[in-house]
């Protein structure tokens, strides 16, 4: 079992899990049993270390073991040719070759400054071409045609705070200077988003115009209206409220900021954290979304590679099924973050290496230690922000992965220990694979293989919901999976961490049925612990309590229903296998 540590600032006593034994899961409507074995593992806060177990990795040794040098070495004018031909050189973002010098991108130096062997340069070709084969990326019609979204959602955006002005009593004069601006950020605005993918934009807005009354009203009301938006979905009472649409045919998810200013300038800088003053902590969240993206561009020492990689790690982890941030996976913010860490520990590597350093890497991370690409800035604001000295909630985070931007925040505080363990498990076999490749005794193709969520458990959680139209449903669904990870920590607390929960990130549908669609959670025992005879283990009331959270739910209409139920791996409905088999 692999070694597993946890680091406190604080000095806490050692704590052992509870000792189970044989387990049944009984749930509403089956009461069949399941064999469950669990085992007591031991933890010592104070020391980081697991009792009973080789000692953790430092993460120094852990970073220095993906210094791999191979050994034919080409000269540096041959790669650099191939580096400008495939636009890993560029005049106008980075450099290409980084130089070592005293100053460098990141919380620590970095491990490794030598550039790439012939050996990567084939790989990376190798990795290019597979990338454009599996569809990455989007087509040149499909480009034009999105980067006209944004600048339609403007034009939107600035009729709207016009007429809220307006009705609001504003002079002629005042209605005619009142503004708003669209920024782009994540995948689209990071260049590393593929065909069909969303745009995620933000608004920022005057004073006079309000999120819950004008954003979440009079501007859904225009869109409504519009014949070129569809699937309209708000949901204000999300984390950072957020209205999700089409538009043009285009995902739009769309955030709102209200400033503190009367009028927004057209040249509106919002870079600068003078611009979070006297704003409302989700305008906060909102703006620092841009913020970090932005950030991340300054903090890579080369952004063509830094974004081939991305693409890489964003496909590996949708096909291996660990990328939805609501589940507890890594969300895009987090891929990001990740990937850009590893290109300030490599700053010279090429995308085939980076992507073999961050399973190496993150295979031997002694998490909860953050992962940074800079220091935590403090700020002259006084808002809050992620610092496990002073807040007791932030030492509890499982994977803390920290955004570049004031306040700093953990942009994967959904992650639970259960999926935890599934990531953990995903970088090992990532790292088994790369080793593979190097031997060549595997290729790209195998890395990026489907997880086979449906044969990897026994057992499993079938979360069933229904509506009475498609409205309905969309919003009900959405609801429900923003609820799905306050289901696994309360497995998890109920079962004093012996019950290890797998969510699946995508949703299911009985097309025989209705408005109906689905989630599954894996299930399985904790890993390790050693069997004895006795005991059944009851989740009917954690499901119960589930259930009653999520029915109060306060956009609830008659005919949104929820069911869950125990599914042995024997009886998964066939809807959910490509072909219904």
């Amino acid at each position: 079992m692999p070694t597993t540590s946890v680091r406190s600032t604080r000095s806490f006593a050692s704590y052992t899990t509870t000792r189970l034994l044989v387990f049944a899961v009984v749930l509403p409507g089956s009461f069949s049993h399941i064999s469950l074995e669990f085992s007591a593992s031991s933890f010592d806060l104070s020391t980081g270390k697991t009792r009973s177990a080789s000692p953790a990795v430092p993460i120094g040794e852990a970073e220095q073991g993906c210094e791999k040098q191979r050994h034919r070495v080409i000269p540096r004018w041959c790669y650099s040719i191939f580096l400008a031909s495939k636009g890993y050189l560029s005049p106008m973002e980075n450099s290409g070759v980084v130089k070592q010098t005293n100053g460098h991108l990141g919380v620590t130096e970095p491990i490794a400054w030598s550039g790439p062997t012939e050996y990567d340069l084939i790989k990376t070709q190798e990795l290019e071409k597979y990338i454009e084969h599996v569809g990455l990326y989007e087509s040149m019609e499909e480009a034009v045609s999105r980067e006209e979204v944004p600048k339609k959602l403007e034009q939107i955006v600035k009729l709207w705070v016009k007429k809220v002005s307006r009705a609001k009593g504003f002079n002629e004069v005042s209605v005619q200077e009142a503004n708003a601006k669209i920024f782009t950020f994540g995948s689209y605005r990071l260049g590393v988003h593929g065909p069909g993918e969303d745009i995620n934009t933000l608004c920022v807005g005057p004073r006079q115009v309000t999120r819950e009354e004008d954003f979440f009203t009079e501007l859904h009301n225009m869109l409504f209206e519009m014949p070129q938006v569809t699937e309209l979905h708000p949901i204000p009472d999300a984390y950072v409220p957020v209205m999700k649409f089409k538009l043009n045919g285009v995902s739009i998810y769309l955030l709102y900021a209200k400033l503190s200013l009367w009028v927004i300038p057209e040249d509106l800088d919002i870079s600068h954290d003078s611009i979070l003053q006297n704003v409302d902590e989700q305008s906060v969240r909102s703006l620092n979304q841009c913020k970090d993206t932005e950030q991340i561009l300054r903090l890579v020492p080369n952004i063509q590679n830094f974004r081939t990689t991305l693409r890489c790690m964003r496909f590996w982890a949708k096909r291996r099924g660990v990328y939805s941030n609501v589940m507890g996976f890594l969300g895009g913010i987090d891929c990001a973050l990740l990937v850009a860490r590893i290109c300030q520990l490599y700053p010279n590597a090429l995308p085939s290496m980076l992507v073999s350093c961050f399973f190496r890497v993150y295979t031997q991370w002694r998490w909860p230690n953050p992962v940074m690409l800079c220091e935590l800035q403090e700020g002259t604001l006084g808002l809050p922000m992620w610092d496990p000295r002073r807040n007791m909630r932030d030492r509890l985070h499982q994977m803390p992965i920290i955004t570049p931007a004031y306040p700093c925040m953990n942009s994967s505080y959904n992650v639970s220990s259960s999926t935890l363990y599934v990531m953990m498990e995903e970088f090992r076999r990532g790292n088994q694979i790369c080793e593979a490749m190097e031997a060549s005794k595997a290729d790209w193709d195998r890395l990026f293989e489907p997880f086979p969520f449906f044969e990897a458990y026994k057992n499993y959680l079938e979360i069933d919901m229904t509506a009475e139209n498609d409205s309905d449903l969309r919003n009900w669904k959405g609801w429900v999976e923003s609820r799905l990870c306050k289901l696994t920590l309360k497995i998890e607390r109920h079962t004093f961490g012996m019950l290890q929960c797998h969510p699946c990130p995508r949703d299911f549908s009985d097309r025989s049925r209705p408005f109906h669609c689905c989630y599954f959670m894996g299930l399985q025992r904790k890993q390790g612990v050693a069997v004895e005879e006795g005991g059944q283990f009851d989740i009917r009331a954690t499901v119960e309590e589930f259930k009653h959270s999520v029915s109060m739910y306060t956009l609830w209409k008659p005919g949104m229903e929820i069911r869950v139920s125990h599914v042995k791996r024997r009886n998964v409905p066939p809807f959910v296998f490509a072909g219904g088999v």
